[in-house]
């Protein structure tokens, strides 16, 4: 399942960009953001606090 409340916060901001600022590979997010890989509460929540959200907001 796509999980489209990612890509919408990221609001048009490169992949390579968010993805280097949260820490994972630009590919990594992509995979998370299409829904391919689940990512471990550990980075769901290293994700959630660089948007401002909680897990459940982006994740749920």
């Amino acid at each position: 399942m796509e999980r489209t409340k990612l890509i919408d916060l990221r609001s048009g901001k490169a992949r390579h960009q968010t993805a280097k600022e949260i820490g994972i590979t630009p590919q990594m997010l992509g995979a998370i953001e299409r829904g391919d890989r689940t990512p471990s509460l550990p980075l769901a929540k290293k994700i959630a606090d660089y948007y401002g959200k909680s897990v459940d907001e982006i994740f749920l």
